[in-house]
């Protein structure tokens, strides 16, 4: 099996090739009890749309950001 590595603001994370933010994110979820539905994500600083995280592949060297939404008055 292939692996890709991405980097994200928990560390490096290794995946298998085909991997996506989906993945990535239940990966972190299950390594460190990151709350997957608590948080936004960027990849390369592009938004990834909740809807759209299980069918955006990570490829190798990608930059994911998972971060809070930040809402006030």
């Amino acid at each position: 099996m292939s692996f890709i590595t991405v980097h994200t603001d928990q560390g490096a994370q290794q995946l298998p090739l085909g991997s996506t933010v989906a993945d990535l994110l239940a990966h972190l979820h299950q390594a460190r009890g990151l709350d997957d539905t608590a948080v936004a994500t960027a990849v390369n600083g592009e938004f990834v749309a909740r809807s759209q995280r299980a069918q955006h592949t990570l490829h190798n060297g990608d930059a994911v950001l998972c971060f809070s939404a930040i809402t006030g008055g």
